[in-house]
């Protein structure tokens, strides 16, 4: 009875290990899939009004939270040319490990 408790044990666990360790890499998978939108992306994705340039009312994410350093000539509009220039948002979370 006991050694049919400790192999249905170690199964389970081998089991939930073989999971865990699938459901890992596709999520890292996932991650390598995604790409930042590119700047016409973004346009089409956030200017509502469709001026060619983008609000502080339009945008969210890191472009809202960074919305004074990437104006640059301060007019509050984000153009084109000014989204461009921007710097890379600063990255949340833990860092990345390459492998």
């Amino acid at each position: 009875m006991k050694s049919n408790l400790l192999n249905l044990g170690l199964l389970m666990t081998l089991c939930l290990l073989l999971f865990s360790c699938k459901s890992n890499a596709q999520s890292k998978e996932e991650k390598k899939g995604k790409e930042r939108p590119s700047v016409e992306e973004i346009f089409k994705m956030m200017d509502e009004n469709e001026d060619g340039k983008l609000a502080k009312e339009e945008v969210k994410g890191p472009l809202e939270r960074d919305f004074a350093k990437i104006d640059l000539d301060e007019d509050g509009f984000i153009t084109k040319e000014e989204l461009k220039k921007a710097p890379k948002p600063e990255r949340k979370g833990p860092p990345r490990r390459e492998q």
